[in-house]
């Protein structure tokens, strides 16, 4: 290079350093497709800040709830595969939609590269503590000589495919209440408006550890340290409800693998955060990582289990 040129190089410096230092702290939007207080929002929240000091850039939290979780999950996969917007989903996001949405304006393995699976969560079924059940079994034996009703977090929701599935096998009277998120679902059943809630633990523990909601089993292989009284769904004779719930997170198809890698090695160090860890523990999430590969298996191996478990009960986004 002449001296001319190098001196014409130099003169631009100045110029795009600017530029460069704005490049490097653009924030990540990590699009959260629920309500906040819900579990999804619990742990982008948690690992987000700790996330943001090793990534050297904002994290910022963007909730777009509505339609099962579409509308934000659709926004993530229409965003620019820069690096700079990644989305937190879950099995009915990234798993279930697809079959239970003919028209899903996205394609869940397709239009996502899966960055890392986070946690997993259980499901508990939740009555209010005014509730004469004190136990699955009398729950179910009231389920068989009269009416029930269930609440859930949105029609097709795994809360509402997995009530559906104990009221089909049980050949209980129940009908079928949907709400617009965790919160709400779970305010009504604090307050008796409804009999029953089957919902991720993380939404409900709180109020199960303030003694406002009474929890009759859980769908975890052994009770959790932090709720011993809360029998497994084992124990309660109803193993067909465990069925977890996942949570992970994904961006854009196209995003390069440098900066999904980046993000991975970012969150899960997050997990690996003691503080964090125990922030997580005490909301009810078990740790489950899995890098993008690996992630990737098991999303397809998902999409197919969930694909089956709406064929055999019929359960939609409508109803």
């Amino acid at each position: 290079m002449n001296r001319r040129a190098v001196l014409a190089a130099t003169a631009l410096l100045p110029l795009a350093m600017p530029r460069l230092a704005r490049a490097q702290t653009v924030p990540l939007r990590l699009v959260v497709p629920a309500p906040p207080g819900g579990p999804t929002d619990i742990l982008a929240r948690a690992l987000g800040d700790r996330a943001q000091a090793t990534l050297g850039r904002p994290v910022i939290v963007d909730n777009r709830a509505g339609a099962g979780g579409i509308i934000g999950t659709e926004a993530a996969a229409r965003a620019a595969p820069d690096g700079n917007t990644i989305v937190l989903g879950h099995n009915q996001t990234h798993a279930s939609n697809q079959a239970m949405v003919p028209a899903l304006p996205y394609n869940v393995i397709d239009s996502f590269v899966p960055i890392t699976k986070l946690a997993t969560v259980h499901h508990a079924l939740v009555v209010p503590v005014s509730s004469p059940s004190r136990t699955l079994a009398e729950l179910i034996a009231r389920g068989r000589s009269g009416r029930l009703t269930y609440a859930s977090s949105q029609a097709g929701s795994a809360s509402h495919v997995i009530s559906e599935t104990l009221a089909r096998t049980e050949k209980l009277d129940a009908t079928h209440v949907p709400y617009r998120g965790a919160a709400p679902a779970a305010t009504d059943t604090v307050a008796g408006i409804v009999d029953f809630y089957v919902a991720t633990f993380p939404s409900v523990a709180p109020l199960v550890r303030d003694n406002r909601l009474r929890a009759l089993e859980i769908g975890a292989p052994a009770r959790l340290p932090d709720f011993p009284e809360i029998p497994t769904a084992i124990e309660a004779g109803a193993p067909y409800l465990t069925v977890d719930a996942w949570f992970g997170l994904f961006a854009p198809a196209g995003t390069p693998a440098p900066v999904v890698e980046r993000i991975a090695e970012a969150m899960l160090g997050g997990l690996r955060d003691p503080e964090v860890a125990a922030r997580l523990a005490g909301a009810g999430f078990t740790p489950d990582p899995l890098p993008p590969a690996a992630f990737a298996a098991f999303q397809r191996a998902e999409v197919e289990r969930w694909r089956e478990m709406i064929r055999l009960t019929g359960v939609t986004m409508e109803g």
